[in-house]
């Protein structure tokens, strides 16, 4: 007989505005199946990110089907892991977890997520010269994604010289020589003036950091603009860049199927993205709506 009840969760710094615990139960809701989603944020709980290991072991010790990994925790929790899917190895970095048979097996539905949202929403976007700005946990992910979508060349920009040269020999050693550079902002003049398009990929434009990642007068209407934020669905960025015509894509898409990546992962089930795609809508877009 298929399971039918499960207990997941995500592990993370500052989680409370999360909208995964709603998208999840909603879409389980839908299918008949009894589904908790339980937040574990380290803040709450005073501890540091390396406790990330005590906080696995505690969840599949009492029971839990996976957990979902956040903000700063997906690079540390590998080390606590039985096996990594593949996209979670060449990543070096995991958002889910699965409990089965006694194993924890890491995955990314970051990449996927972002790549699915992508293919949707700017289907059609020339890739030759795509500008990243951001080398974190999320930019990774979607410098991968955009690798994979075919972008003949990323270039990733951030504060951190160090940070984006590493993204960048990352992603050339695994998709080939010369398909990824880094550098720092004070290029992205020059950089935005080449490019076919622009992932932002920083938390600059959420509810609590508001405002622009770079100055406006850098967007043209021949650029697409990709965010990855998407509390608000319309940021500052998007807002202008719409404004100006440029293609645009919010980030509620790749919350939405990376959450319904994670879903099946845990539950075996096929969510509908369509259905989670309206709850995204909904919950990113009403002033007290379910965290």
């Amino acid at each position: 007989m298929a399971k039918d009840s499960f207990l997941v969760g995500l592990i993370g710094a500052g989680i409370g505005p999360s909208l995964s615990p709603a998208l999840h139960e909603r879409e389980a809701d839908r299918q008949g199946l009894r589904y908790v989603y339980r937040l574990i944020d380290i803040d709450l709980l005073g501890v540091r990110p390396e406790a990330v290991g005590d906080l696995l072991r505690a969840a599949r010790d009492l029971g839990f089907d996976g957990l979902n990994i956040t903000h700063p925790c997906k690079q540390l929790v590998i080390g606590h892991l039985d096996a990594l899917a593949p996209q979670a190895e060449a990543l070096g970095a995991v958002n889910t977890v699965v409990f089965e048979n006694g194993r924890a097996t890491g995955h990314n539905t970051d990449v996927t997520g972002f790549a699915a949202s992508f293919a949707r929403g700017l289907p059609d976007v020339p890739l030759e010269r795509v500008v990243q700005l951001g080398a974190g946990g999320a930019g990774a992910a979607v410098a991968h994604a955009m690798l994979t979508l075919g972008a003949g060349r990323v270039t990733v920009v951030d504060a951190l010289a160090d940070r984006s040269a590493e993204l960048a020999a990352s992603l050339n050693r695994h998709f080939g020589e010369g398909r990824a550079a880094g550098t720092t902002p004070d290029r992205l003049p020059r950089l935005l003036a080449d490019a076919d398009g622009i992932v932002h990929a920083t938390p600059t434009g959420m509810a609590a950091h508001p405002g622009l990642p770079f100055p406006a007068d850098l967007l043209r209407p021949e650029l697409w603009v990709a965010e990855v934020v998407y509390r608000p669905l319309e940021t500052e960025l998007l807002r202008i860049a719409r404004a100006l015509g440029c293609a645009t894509l919010d980030g509620g898409g790749m919350a939405v199927f990376q959450a319904a990546d994670a879903f099946r992962l845990f539950t075996g089930r096929e969510p509908d993205a369509a259905r989670m795609l309206g709850d995204i809508a909904e919950l990113a877009g009403v002033v007290g709506a379910p965290k």
